[in-house]
């Protein structure tokens, strides 16, 4: 039975698979991988894109959806997260679920064996934005290895993913400019950095601006205000302001493409010139949650037909 709750779950070659076949999707493959599976789609917080992209992909791939909102599963009247894993492992092939709560609780749906459960979004990571992003640069450049990456703004679950899945690939260099209490989790980075260890990438993160990197391959940000969160400081916003990207980042690296996992705030984590110039493929990076979900469905079930 295999599950998607966290990048850490994937072998190398799962992540590469998967990397691989979201851009084959994105090149323009079809199939019909899913045909008579039935994929719930459990959604408690807010999504455009990533419950769009699960819900489409599924249909494309031939299976039959079941969609839940915030407020339709007996979890608010009180009933266990263990006994509503037993009741839809009985009735669903896989479940699609945004939480915006602790990783644990996929994991205890998981457990009831008889149902693939991919993780939407949780508190800790991101995981199909991190295969998203990976799918974005190996349409767009054709490889992961070897790729240099600036990531700006607050370490949350999709800095997360993305560093937990850049540095399996050999070669790639990720730095990050995190504001001062915002960094990635601790765990993360220890994850994330005995990985580069292991595959010959390089990863770091500082709290300031500072003497940027030159010769990016993409530089990468996420929205100040994170789904589901809140920060504990009524002065964030200050302590974020210098981490806007700005086209200056581009002065020494111009031929660096812009990724944003969206939705985007101009004139907060980055300036509108930046977001709809000509560097910019945070829209392409969107379309492309279609065709890493797409891959991620097919993965899962291909293990269990």
């Amino acid at each position: 039975m295999r599950h998607l709750i966290s990048i850490g779950d994937l072998t190398d070659d799962d992540l590469q698979d998967l990397v691989e076949r979201g851009a084959e999707f994105a090149a323009g493959a079809r199939a019909k991988s899913l045909k008579d599976a039935v994929v719930g789609i459990y959604f408690r917080r807010t999504s455009t894109r990533t419950r769009t992209a699960f819900t489409s992909g599924a249909l494309r791939l031939g299976a039959k959806t079941v969609t839940f909102g915030p407020d339709d599963l007996q979890l608010n009247t009180g009933e266990t997260t263990e006994d509503t894993g037993r009741v839809l492992s009985g009735m669903l092939d896989l479940l699609v679920a945004r939480t915006a709560d602790a990783t644990e609780e996929l994991r205890t749906w998981a457990a009831g064996g008889r149902m693939s459960v991919i993780n939407a979004m949780s508190t800790e990571e991101h995981p199909t934005q991190g295969l998203t992003d990976l799918t974005t640069l190996q349409h767009h450049f054709g490889r992961v290895e070897g790729l240099r990456v600036l990531y700006v703004g607050e370490g949350n679950n999709s800095a997360a993913a993305l560093a937990l899945a850049l540095t399996r690939f050999p070669g790639t260099e990720l730095e990050l400019r995190t504001p001062p209490g915002y960094g990635l989790a601790p765990e993360i980075l220890a994850t994330a950095a005995e990985q580069a260890g292991r595959s010959g990438s390089k990863v770091s993160e500082q709290h300031d601006m500072a003497a940027l990197p030159s010769g990016l391959d993409a530089v990468y940000t996420t929205r100040w205000q994170t789904t589901g969160t809140s920060k504990p400081t009524a002065d964030w916003r200050d302590v974020f302001a210098p981490f806007q990207v700005t086209r200056e980042l581009w002065e020494e690296s111009p031929d660096a493409v812009f990724l944003h996992d969206l939705p985007a705030h101009r004139g907060q984590e980055v300036t509108a010139e930046v977001l709809d110039g000509p560097a910019s493929i945070a829209f392409t990076q969107a379309t492309h949650k279609l065709h890493s979900a797409m891959a991620v469905l097919e993965w899962c079930w291909a293990d269990r037909r």
